[in-house]
Formats: C-alpha cells, structure tokens, sequence
C-alpha cells in the first residue's frame, strides 16, 4: 500500500524533472524551428530559448522564472485514498517550493495575501477513472502569461468547424507575444463551458496531430507573431484538440495556451 511519504517522495521528483527540463519532443520542435526560420530575429529567439533550456537542465535550474502552479491529472484502476495521494503532493509541494527552488506565486483571489505554492484548492487535483490497474500521475506546470490569454466561448450550435477554427486563430492573435511564443495551442471542444477548459488544458499533453490539428497550427503560424512576438513564422508548436459531447442546443469551445516552456513530468505505477 502506498502512503503518504510515498506520494510526497514521487512529487518531488515530479517537480525537480517539470520545471527544470523540457520534453524531448518539445525540444526537437524547438531544433526543427530554429533550423526552419527564415528572420533573422526570430532565428536569435528561437536560439536564446534552446541554449536557455541546455543551461537549465545542466545546472539543474528552473527552466523559467515563473515556476507557475501545479496542476496534477491522477489516472487510475486501482482503488486508493485520494486523500493520501493529494496530502503527499500537497507536502512535495511545500518541500519543492524550497530545495528547488520554486517561486512562491499562489495568493488569495481577494487579499492577495501569498500563501507560497500551495493555498485553497492549490496544487489542483483532476482525477479520471481508466481500464488499466495503473496510478499515472501527471504534473503539469502553468505560468501566469500564457494562462491568461486562454479564452472559451459558448458557439451557435449551428456553427461549424470553420467556426471553431476562427476563435482559436483570433484567440492567438490576441495573445501577440504575451503568452511567450512559441506556444502550444490546446483546445477543447464540446461538454460543458467549465468542461471544455478542461478539455484545453488536457489537450496540451497530448503529443500526436491529427489533419484538422496540423490544419490549425498553419494558419496560427501564418499570422507572423512569431516568437517571443517579434515577427516570423514561428507562433506555435502544435496544436491538440480534446473533444467531448454536449447538449444539442450547445457548442463550448475552449482554448489553453502554454508557452515554449511546456513543463510537464509523469510517473506510472
């Protein structure tokens, strides 16, 4: 049986390898990137960013200043205590928080009074029942800038998916370089409005692109934001949609933004 120690043990390997490395596929979209752009400024932002990771991941430093705030996605087949996983992750945090070390960013929504990393319904737990008689727990970490350019909007039913494919478009215009392009797109589309934004960020740890994803991800990079939102064709580095049902008088559309810095680790048990 596992315990609490054990959760906390796990976590705080979750956080060391999130905030201080970059996945591998996300890197070698960086490489592809840097080797493909034409502007020249866009060439050193793209070159900055890929020697800023090898220094990191060297020196064991946080890939970003913006250490953001944990998001944990719990998949299971096995019956266990979801009050001893989420009191272990919740002290990986606290412990994280100092030997790391991470930024304190979580306040009270109203005070603004910081409570470190950790506070009410902070780290966030999402939790999906699966098939297998597995624990994977996924560590996703989110910083400010590209976590508020998201955007969801409940769609006319009847619109389509040229519909769709416009408010995402125009959701990344919007965004310009505040959400620290080269971004990940993660959309979600269908459930509910607070389901779809679930959709979106899941979205982002999905890794394979379908037709009408590559389809998205040409006309962003058309825009010319280009990274860091210094010009060239650049914007983003892939797009991922999660679907879902919803009422037939409905069409919620979500999407999630995550920077270059796409900082993500997961463990299976």
């Amino acid at each position: 049986m596992l315990t609490r120690e054990d959760f906390k043990t796990m976590g705080i390997e979750l956080f060391k390898k999130a905030v201080t490395t970059i996945p591998e596929d996300i890197k070698e979209l960086l490489e592809s990137a840097y080797k493909s752009e034409k502007e020249e400024v866009a060439k050193i932002q793209l070159k900055n960013i890929l020697e800023n990771i090898k220094i990191a991941e060297e020196l064991n430093y946080p890939i970003c200043q913006d250490t953001g705030i944990p998001i944990f996605f719990i998949e299971t087949g096995i019956n266990l205590d979801f009050k001893t996983i989420e009191r272990g992750l919740i002290e990986a945090t606290v412990e994280a928080t100092k030997i790391i070390p991470l930024r304190p960013n979580v306040v009270d929504p109203l005070t603004r009074k910081n409570t470190g990393n950790t506070g009410k319904h902070v780290p966030i737990f999402h939790y999906e029942s699966v098939d297998e008689k597995i624990l994977k727990i996924t560590l996703l970490i989110k910083g400010a800038g590209a976590e508020n350019m998201s955007r969801t909007k409940m769609l006319n039913p009847s619109e389509d998916m040229e519909s769709i494919k416009r408010f995402v478009i125009n959701t990344v215009k919007i965004a310009g370089g505040k959400p620290c392009p080269p971004t990940i797109v993660g959309i979600g589309i269908g459930g509910s409005s607070d389901y779809s934004c679930l959709l979106a960020k899941k979205a982002l740890l999905k890794d394979k692109n379908t037709k009408i994803e590559k389809e998205i991800l040409k006309d962003i990079n058309n825009l010319n934001i280009g990274p860091m939102g210094l010009g060239g064709k650049t914007t983003s580095l892939r797009v991922c949609i999660e679907t879902a049902s919803c009422h037939t008088a409905s069409l919620p559309v979500a999407v999630n933004l995550q920077c270059w810095a796409h900082r993500t680790a997961s463990v299976i048990i």
